[in-house]
């Protein structure tokens, strides 16, 4: 009798894996809400909650994206072409200490991406992007 009940088709689902699989997806579904909820994942840009003033006699170049793609080289209000070449006649001091990037939080990623290359091209290698001092609350 034994014989024949070894050979007998297994009639029940292994329910194990199953719940194994269910309380993973639930893990990473809480991970995930619990990020969202709390802010971990940075949605509204640019605040930063850390302030460091600068006491840099020589102070970066400033360049300022507004939220249409138009870009101010300091004070000066330049297009994409002659960012370049504005910061290309830098001294190599000034160029050296790198470059500040205040851009609008609105404004689309494509034109800070523009404003890097652009740098790059006047072998400009440090960037810092200012932000905005977040209020406590």
């Amino acid at each position: 009798m034994k014989l024949h009940e070894a050979h007998q088709e297994i009639s029940e689902i292994n329910m194990t894996p199953f719940v194994d699989i269910v309380l993973v997806i639930l893990v990473i579904f809480m991970a995930t809400a619990t990020f969202v909820a709390q802010g971990k994942i940075p949605i509204s840009l640019p605040k930063s909650s850390a302030h460091h003033p600068s006491n840099d006699i020589q102070k970066p170049t400033v360049i300022t994206i507004e939220q249409n793609g138009r870009y101010h080289l300091g004070d000066l209000e330049v297009d994409e072409a002659a960012l370049q070449e504005r910061l290309s006649e830098l001294n190599a001091s000034v160029r050296a200490l790198g470059v500040i990037l205040r851009s609008d939080a609105k404004t689309p990623f494509e034109h800070v991406v523009k404003a890097i290359d652009r740098c790059k091209g006047a072998d400009i290698g440090k960037f810092a992007i200012q932000t905005q001092q977040e209020e406590p609350r």
